[in-house]
């Protein structure tokens, strides 16, 4: 991609010349925001694209926003919440398609109290995390059926805060909880999910990376805050718009050279330094194999 990207690029200068019409793409979070450029942008370069999203009112809604740009898109609605293990399992045993090209996890919230997931999670890394890896690990057949994979989890420059992910502490509880350390810690996972996929299955064709994309970008993600909604608007005039959001991810999503991109990290559609730990590759395995044990024990509860 020999393009000259920066941190005011589009989707559609990223997409330029290139054609995706023979990928299924997969967006997280894609009713809005980041997640609904990314999807309707993939769809523009010809790719079939699920928008996967909680909300069926929103999700519909932003397939028909898609088409309306796009009049020929392939374009499709699922409705998943990775809040709930059975709405997870239940999305990917519905899925029609033998296989997925491009896997974006783009959905995240910022959750201003405790709460948690149906299967007891702290919130907020339970929808960013543990969500996305259930995900993950079952579309994982589907994803390596495909001739070139692609994993893109949207993180953000957050996950440098905590400087360590300690496990003693890990998910939160009500007792330590703080809304940018769950935050933190959940960006945090993404780099460290991403890499450990790369690992993992990179000999088997896949290819992961992850990103920031950008700044304070406009997005939904502060739903339900309302200091965050007002703080958004404050600073909304010295952020990027949401489409150029969306380039990153895109970027990470379409960028030919895989070896380029292969466990890297992304912000405004170059290469950028992560954090120490986000690169332990020992942190990376004790949180898979945490993660992996949690499913293993989810998936068998008769689900």
């Amino acid at each position: 991609m020999s393009k000259t990207l920066g941190s005011r690029s589009t989707t559609d200068e990223v997409l330029a010349g290139i054609d995706l019409s023979a990928k299924t793409a997969l967006v997280t979070g894609s009713n809005c925001g980041i997640g609904f450029e990314t999807a309707q942008a993939l769809a523009g370069a010809g790719a079939r694209v699920i928008f996967a999203c909680r909300n069926s009112s929103s999700g519909r809604d932003a397939v028909e926003r898609a088409r309306q740009r796009h009049p020929d898109s392939d374009v499709e609605f699922g409705q998943i919440d990775l809040a709930s293990v059975a709405s997870i399992k239940q999305f990917c045993d519905a899925l029609a398609d033998d296989t997925i090209d491009i896997l974006v996890c783009n959905a995240g919230l910022v959750s201003t109290d405790y709460k948690e997931t149906l299967e007891g999670l702290e919130l907020t890394v339970g929808v960013c995390h543990f969500g996305h890896f259930l995900l993950t690990r079952l579309l994982m057949p589907r994803l390596l059926a495909a001739k070139t994979p692609r994993v893109v989890m949207v993180s953000s420059v957050s996950h440098k805060s905590p400087a360590t992910l300690s496990f003693e502490r890990f998910p939160l509880t009500a007792d330590n909880f703080g809304t940018m350390l769950a935050y933190g810690q959940a960006k945090l996972c993404n780099v460290l999910l991403a890499n450990e996929l790369q690992r993992r299955y990179g000999d088997q064709g896949l290819t992961a990376c992850s990103l920031h994309p950008g700044a304070l970008v406009t997005t939904d993600i502060g739903r339900g805050s309302l200091w965050m909604s007002v703080f958004m608007k404050l600073v909304s005039p010295f952020t990027k718009n949401v489409n150029q959001g969306a380039s990153t991810t895109v970027f990470c999503a379409v960028h030919e050279e895989s070896e380029e991109v292969a466990g890297k990290y992304f912000s405004h559609c170059a290469l950028q330094p992560s954090s120490r730990e986000a690169n332990d590759p020992d942190v990376a395995a004790r949180l898979w194999e945490l993660s992996d044990k949690w499913s293993e024990k989810v998936l068998g509860q008769g689900l």
